[in-house]
């Protein structure tokens, strides 16, 4: 399936875009928003980053001189741009979530719809992967992961059930597998499920393996310390905790004015053209001049 972004319009809209402006992609992913940063510049550059190295492929179909790829997380913001000898941009926009392209490819863990291994790693070439944190954590720990990060209300439930198949040596080694022991805890006979049973827990060992609220704190922080005055920052989430840490960042620093005084949805036609837009919320902020 075609990545296709989510906001792109209104995104490129708020950033309000200077042609000679320095602009920084997050999260480049498919480098859909980066194009359209790039289509708008005459003099500027956008830096792009991106935690899964698989973007580099698709960042060398870009041959723009005004443009620069870096693999890092966007945590790594400040590192960067001193490499770069950038001081300060005009603007930076994040696009949370995993994409499209990393659901599509089982290989990649993401997604229990085909069977792959437990990996869920933005970078499948460091840290730890949701096989290791299934297999190494505590009973307490897991319980805290499913009920923090996915709102899962059966967590103890569930952490216990883990633990229990890691000592009978009969625990899940593939998205499937694993899917379908969450499922036949949580099911309920007779009843239509809204989600999937594994969805909460899917997405909170994503969020642990990745560290990725603490990530996107770290990367906020570092982008509104560079951004110059009248510069913007564009943040769109998929899930409430993510949008609590935007809400907050924007609201709570006092270098910033915001401009979504509420998030933005996507209307109908984008939801009906892109389903996964269905949950996205975008907000804007803009750096006061010092």
């Amino acid at each position: 399936m075609q990545h296709i972004p989510v906001f792109h319009a209104q995104a490129l809209e708020w950033l309000a875009i200077r042609p000679s402006g320095i602009y920084v992609d997050a999260t480049f992913g498919a480098g859909g928003h980066t194009r359209g940063i790039l289509s708008r510049l005459k003099g500027g550059r956008v830096i792009a980053l991106d935690a899964d190295p698989s973007a580099a492929r698709r960042a060398a179909q870009i041959d723009d001189s005004a443009f620069t790829f870096i693999h890092a997380n966007f945590r790594e913001l400040p590192d960067v741009l001193d490499r770069l000898g950038i001081e300060s941009v005009d603007g930076v926009l994040f696009d949370l979530g995993v994409s499209s392209m990393q659901f599509d490819e089982a290989s990649r863990g993401f997604s229990f719809r085909e069977s792959g291994p437990l990996d869920m790693r933005m970078n499948p070439l460091a840290g730890r992967s949701a096989y290791d944190v299934l297999m190494s954590a505590s009973e307490t720990e897991l319980a805290e992961i499913f009920y923090d990060y996915g709102q899962e209300r059966a967590a103890r439930k569930i952490a216990r059930a883990i633990v229990y198949r890691r000592k009978a040596g009969s625990f899940p080694g593939t998205t499937l597998e694993f899917a379908r022991m969450i499922s036949g805890l949580l099911h309920r006979s007779g009843r239509r499920e809204r989600i999937h049973p594994a969805t909460r827990v899917f997405q909170a060992l994503r969020i642990a393996v990745n560290d990725e609220l603490e990530a996107l704190r770290d990367g906020l922080d570092s982008a509104v310390d560079r951004l110059r005055g009248a510069g913007r920052i564009v943040a769109i989430s998929f899930h409430s905790l993510e949008d609590r840490i935007v809400k907050r960042k924007f609201l709570q620093d006092d270098r910033l004015d915001v401009l979504t005084r509420k998030p933005l949805v996507p209307d109908q036609d984008e939801i009906d053209s892109n389903p996964r837009a269905s949950s996205a919320k975008m907000r804007a902020a803009e750096r006061r001049a010092s």
